[in-house]
């Protein structure tokens, strides 16, 4: 699990926000990073925070940019967390939406991002679990065994 120091183009960007969208984003922030499994980088990607694979691990990518696994942004009148891992795979993203629907909490969540306003509105634990549960080189394989199939 990764527990290194939040780069200085992330706190800029966090820093940014009012301070009751920062009180929201950090905690979850910290979560995440804690989760996180070995490898990925800590960045702004897009104009999003996010964990990558350093294009130095798999520069292979169709855009040439780092491979994102996990975003977390945001938005006008709610904040985004994008599950890559989610994304790739029907079965994970099944029993992640099965576990939500078991802790009572309504689920606002498209095909990997889980929208939410408030830190009560996210199973931050279910989250953790999810995020910690894809090592890097899994979500390369998932990557490359769906690019070549397209």
């Amino acid at each position: 699990m990764s527990t290194e120091p939040v780069p200085f183009e992330v706190e800029s960007l966090v820093l940014d926000l009012e301070p009751e969208r920062r009180a929201v984003l950090y905690p979850v922030l910290d979560a995440v990073r804690d989760a996180m499994p070995a490898g990925y980088r800590l960045g702004v990607y897009g104009g999003m925070l996010g964990w990558a694979v350093p294009l130095e691990r798999f520069p292979n990518t169709y855009n040439q940019q780092p491979l994102v696994y996990v975003s977390l942004a945001a938005q006008k009148n709610y904040n985004s967390l994008y599950l890559m891992g989610l994304y790739s795979s029907p079965e994970k993203d099944a029993a992640f939406r099965s576990q939500w629907e078991a802790t009572g909490r309504a689920l606002n969540m498209g095909k990997s991002c889980v929208r939410f306003k408030t830190l009560a509105d996210l199973d931050l634990d279910l989250v953790i679990r999810e995020v910690a549960s894809v090592p890097m080189d899994e979500y390369i394989a998932t990557y490359e065994r769906l690019k070549n199939r397209a």
